[in-house]
């Protein structure tokens, strides 16, 4: 089988490997479709992620879909909790210290013909539903943790700060939600069409206090019940801060390029804000599944760019370069 493996810095090799046997309680899957994500770039970009580091040769990817050996097309949920520590016993299998992820650290992820993994974590595809849309339900089950973290209610006003995929998202979430206002801020001009096209009622460009100012202008000085910055910067961070109201919440869901995010203490203690950071997501696939083949949510439209995986490079450097949303490898 065909492998993408990332051997150092921008160093992307593809292999040919034997195919993989299934341990008790796996099931081999024919990847039929891989998302690049924004943790995938970092790997790409610096070799590690946060306090994760290469160490040896790696496949990246935790945005598939495939075909077991039986026929079902499924999702595959790329973490893989131990189930038996206080988090996973409680429902927090997303906080678990001992998780395996497709993808990070030393557990190879979707990039490659074939997977084995564990067929409790495999969620089958309804026939409405392609291959990409399976890959599409891993970020759409992190905006959706997102939006549960912000507990939100019919009638909040929404900003929404980054609109790559995950942003649009969360910012369909808020509509479906029940938001009476959302507003977005980007720098990519496509990407603030994007925000339009999927219900935003004020797309801003972040120049220096503008996403702040116009938000002010927007909620007549209300300020925003509820920011997420969605898109790694500290710009954004900054903006998300300022336009939210007193006692309203920031979702902080971005990766920084930098190991540190920094606020200002004296506007969250001053607003008395509440801040909440995602990590990954909380047992959503069902959901996201659901949303999906209803037509609630929108993640076809998502996917702009479609390589075979002896493109992988290629994939990487366009995702870099932010053309279209979202980049998908087909092995």
């Amino acid at each position: 089988m065909k492998a993408i493996r990332l051997h150092g810095i921008r160093d992307l090799r593809v292999s040919e490997e034997p195919t993989p046997a299934p341990l008790p309680g796996e099931c081999l899957v024919r990847v039929r479709a891989v998302g690049v994500c924004g943790s995938d770039l970092h790997w790409f970009k610096d070799g590690g992620i946060g306090d994760a580091m290469l160490t040896r040769p790696l496949v990246l990817g935790h945005e598939f879909a495939g075909t077991t050996e039986t026929g079902e097309r499924v999702a595959v949920d790329p973490a893989i909790p131990c189930g038996e520590c206080e988090h996973c016993l409680r429902g927090d299998t997303n906080l678990c210290p001992s998780v395996r992820f497709a993808g990070h650290s030393n557990e190879d992820g979707g990039m490659r013909d074939f997977a084995c993994w564990p067929e409790k974590l495999l969620h089958p595809l309804a026939d409405a539903l392609s291959d990409a849309d399976g890959a599409m339900l891993e970020p759409l089950g992190v905006a959706l943790h997102a939006v549960d973290l912000a507990h939100l209610r019919p009638g909040m006003s929404v900003g929404v700060f980054g609109c790559g995929p995950i942003g649009l998202l969360i910012l369909q979430l808020a509509r479906l939600s029940g938001a009476s206002l959302v507003v977005a801020s980007e720098i990519l001009p496509h990407r603030m069409d994007a925000a339009r096209a999927f219900g935003a009622d004020a797309v801003f460009h972040p120049e220096p206090d503008l996403p702040e100012k116009a938000v002010l202008e927007t909620t007549g000085g209300r300020g925003l019940d509820v920011s997420f910055e969605v898109a790694g910067t500290q710009g954004a961070v900054y903006d998300a801060f300022n336009a939210v109201m007193p006692g309203g919440k920031v979702i902080l869901a971005g990766i920084p390029e930098e190991e540190r995010t920094s606020f200002s203490a004296s506007t969250a203690r001053r607003k008395g804000l509440t801040i909440k950071m995602v990590r990954r997501m909380r047992n959503t696939y069902p959901r996201a599944i659901r949303l999906v083949s209803g037509g609630k949510i929108d993640v076809r439209s998502l996917v702009t760019h479609t390589f075979p995986i002896d493109q992988a490079k290629l994939a990487f450097e366009t995702a870099e370069r932010r053309d279209g949303l979202k980049v998908m490898i087909k092995p």
